[in-house]
């Protein structure tokens, strides 16, 4: 078994998505609390993510620092789940289903319609880092489609005026209120 280094070990520096500082020392907490092993690095990515809002370079070097699991590993688990991202996300993230359902039903309708409110396209990310976009071959509830999740919240059978209430969720969301 490789040996470890102490997590009060001389870390690098390592820079964000805009050249900021990192502060890693909740890499090392987390660390310690969810443990060293391999199987132990899904719950460890999950809450880096959790913690760091994505998984920039410089949390993964430092996470495969800490536990001795080669940084080659903890990319290739990181770029295989669809739940990990390397890039910023938005505090609110919105997917909208584009499954044979959903497109039969105004998927694509719905889509364009967030969009068109977001001022973002699937795939991007708004500049004040407040929503994500994003699209899923199916969300598996084809009985409400179509359909979108903000933030894991189910919304279905969607119209335009209906995207125009799941966004003023998602707003409720950001400001601290979750007016369910």
């Amino acid at each position: 078994m490789p040996r470890r280094p102490p997590a009060s070990a001389a870390r690098p520096l390592a820079v964000d998505a805009h050249g900021e500082a990192l502060d890693l020392d909740a890499v090392a907490s987390i660390v310690d609390r969810v443990g060293r092993s391999g199987s132990d690095l899904i719950p460890i990515l999950q809450r880096l993510q959790a913690h760091y809002g994505y998984l920039p370079e410089g949390v993964l070097a430092e996470t495969a620092r800490l536990t001795g699991i080669p940084f080659s590993r903890i990319y290739g688990v990181v770029t295989f789940y669809a739940q990990f991202s390397t890039v910023p996300q938005g505090r609110c993230r919105i997917c909208v289903c584009q499954g044979t359902a959903c497109h039969v039903r105004g998927g694509h309708a719905v889509r364009r319609a967030v969009e068109s409110e977001l001022g973002i396209k699937a795939g991007e990310t708004s500049e004040d880092l407040a929503y994500s976009l994003e699209t899923a071959a199916c969300l598996g509830a084809c009985s409400l489609s179509p359909v979108m999740t903000v933030d894991g919240r189910y919304f279905g059978r969607m119209t335009g005026a209906k995207v125009t209430a799941a966004l003023d969720y998602a707003a409720s969301r950001l400001e601290g209120r979750d007016d369910d």
